[in-house]
């Protein structure tokens, strides 16, 4: 049986689901536009996380500033490649391998972690050192010292998350589920900065 959707009643209707009504109505009618602000949102939000923590954890005085310029460019990433890049690679991967291939699960996990993530992560390197302003010079530097470190604790941390998301997570909302463990994944590693 189909489900259907109930009407939406004036003050009766609590905030957090008019918000999800809104972001579902605007997923169907504009889906990379909403994946994309999703995206830079989530990231700059993670970014701003991850700025409080480390400066909780180094017991600064709450009255210093927060940097914005780093929020400011995972906003920019997150908009410009991390949505639009994961809803497309997200519907390829739904057509390269569907759930009806055998071993399909472990296929998607394969073509994710062994190609999307190191590609993806070197995506990332690149534009952030861009948006820094940082001489190619400085991106080979930053490429050698912590691309492999990275790939690692990508592996690492974001396979379980990534085998729930492209085996058991509607392929519309993929994007916004990598985009929360995102969130949290940048506060876990301010928590861990040297």
């Amino acid at each position: 049986m189909p489900l259907v959707s109930r009407p939406v009643r004036d003050g009766t209707t609590r905030f957090p689901v008019l918000l999800l009504h809104r972001y579902l109505l605007l997923l169907k009618s504009y889906p990379i536009l909403t994946k994309a602000a999703t995206s830079g949102i989530l990231s700059a939000l993670g970014n701003l996380l991850s700025q409080v923590l480390e400066k909780r954890r180094k017991c600064l005085p709450s009255s210093q500033s927060i940097e914005l310029s780093g929020p400011l460019r995972f906003a920019i990433y997150g908009f410009f490649f991390t949505g639009p890049l994961s809803h497309y690679f997200y519907l390829y991967m739904e057509h390269l391998i569907p759930p009806t291939v055998p071993f399909a699960v472990l296929q998607r996990l394969l073509l994710d972690r062994l190609i999307f993530a190191p590609a993806f992560l070197l995506l990332f390197f690149f534009v952030m050192n861009l948006l820094e302003g940082k001489s190619l010079s400085a991106l080979s530097e930053r490429m050698r010292v912590g691309y492999w470190s990275a790939l690692k604790m990508n592996w690492k941390v974001w396979t379980p998350f990534q085998f729930i998301n492209i085996n058991f997570v509607p392929v519309q909302f993929r994007v916004l589920f990598a985009n929360l463990v995102a969130l949290f994944w940048y506060a876990y590693l301010a928590s861990f900065k040297k």
